[in-house]
């Protein structure tokens, strides 16, 4: 009998599992236990564990072998390399990092940098939309050399250290790990630039002044973001264009305020035109637009104007105006305020106020009041 531990417990994977949940449970204890990761003492151990039991498991032949014979059946023994000869961890770090085993990387042309401009925006230009041209800098092809590096009339020449690939690998003696980084002699290019071009002092590049219209789509806000597909900075040596990412910042307006897709605008009214009712001429987006308020209309009092407010960023729709009512109390009473309101003071219930009139009378006050209120509102030049 053998004291092994059921290949299936692990991987920690169940009896039917499938091939793939194998796979996945294998490449992830893999990594996990690997000895040059894992420094606890029975990593090691851990990890051959693991090796041996994908190497039945992986295999259909040896799995229904071991499913019905266990650790006890034919060609169970072990102590064979469970990966057939081949570098056990290569398979691991070619899925993880793209390559191992002796084969040539992959290069090709970098993308550039991306950018971020920062565009100031007036409240009106972001409701309604505007054209902007703008300055910024960034890397460019340099004109003299055409992007190599090289001054005019040279050219690059090949790295004799990498053989031109840009990258140098190394094989660690555990496992056969192969190790690959960018080569240092011609930092990852391929190649090496005898005698450097002037203007860009080898690098291909040059900063440039760059101008650029912007068309700004009506109803945008601080959150969004315009992204310019190859408005960025070029990659080195022949590379791609990146992206500039253009964000807003939206300048506020003197009495507007918007929230989201609708505008909010503080009407004030005085006391006379609350308690008398009024048309006030109040501003739009648009123009200005008469509202009517009703007699003894309280401080808070919201109204709402369709249609009135910004347009949504991907629809033909458009937000509200949202006017809210604030009552203004005067701080400073002429001398025939201060008596007309004394007067008027006089007409109202001393314990509950304006509203105490409702109990003789349904407007809350009474008839000689409104002949006060008139006075009162010719005296605030109404």
């Amino acid at each position: 009998m053998t004291n092994k531990r059921d290949f299936y417990e692990v991987l920690g994977v169940p009896r039917d599992a499938s091939a793939d949940d194998i796979r996945k449970a294998y490449r992830g204890l893999a990594r996990k236990y690997h000895p040059d990761v894992n420094r606890e003492p029975d990593a090691e151990s851990t990890f051959k564990d693991i090796n041996e039991a994908n190497s039945v498991l992986s295999d259909p032949e040896k799995r229904a072998v071991y499913d019905r014979f266990g650790h006890n059946g034919p060609q169970m023994g072990g102590g064979g390399d469970p990966f057939g000869g081949e570098d056990p961890f290569s398979a691991i770090f070619e899925s993880f990092f793209g390559g191992a085993g002796g084969g040539r990387g992959q290069r090709g042309p970098k993308s550039g940098a991306d950018l971020k401009y920062v565009l100031k925006l007036s409240f009106e230009e972001a409701v309604f939309g505007c054209e902007k041209t703008i300055e910024y800098r960034r890397q460019e092809t340099c004109s003299p050399c055409k992007g190599s590096g090289a001054q005019e009339g040279t050219e690059p020449t090949r790295c004799t250290r990498c053989s031109g690939t840009g990258e140098v690998r190394q094989r660690s003696p555990i496992f056969n790990m192969v190790t690959v980084m960018a080569c240092e002699a011609c930092r990852g290019e391929g190649v090496v630039i005898a005698i450097p071009c002037r203007e860009c002092r080898g690098d291909g590049r040059v900063r440039t002044l760059h101008s650029l219209n912007l068309k700004i789509p009506a109803g945008i806000d601080s959150q969004s973001q315009l992204r310019m597909t190859g408005e960025g900075e070029i990659g080195p040596r022949g590379g791609t264009f990146g992206n500039l990412y253009v964000v807003f910042e939206i300048q506020p307006h003197a009495f507007f305020r918007r929230q989201e897709n609708d505008v909010v605008y503080e009407m004030s009214v005085n006391v006379a035109q609350a308690a008398l009712g009024a048309t006030m001429t109040i501003p739009t987006l648009e123009g200005t637009e008469q509202l009517k308020v009703s007699p003894g209309m309280q401080s808070g009092t919201t109204f709402r104007l369709r249609g009135k407010g910004v347009p949504m960023l991907r629809s033909s729709g458009r937000g509200d105006q949202i006017v809210i009512a604030k009552v203004v109390i005067p701080e400073k009473l002429s001398e025939e305020q201060r008596v007309l309101f004394s007067a008027l003071a006089h007409t109202f219930s001393p314990s509950t106020g304006a509203d105490a009139g409702n109990a003789g009378h349904s407007s809350g006050t009474h008839p000689h009041d409104e002949g006060i209120l008139d006075r009162i509102k010719s005296a605030l030049g109404l």
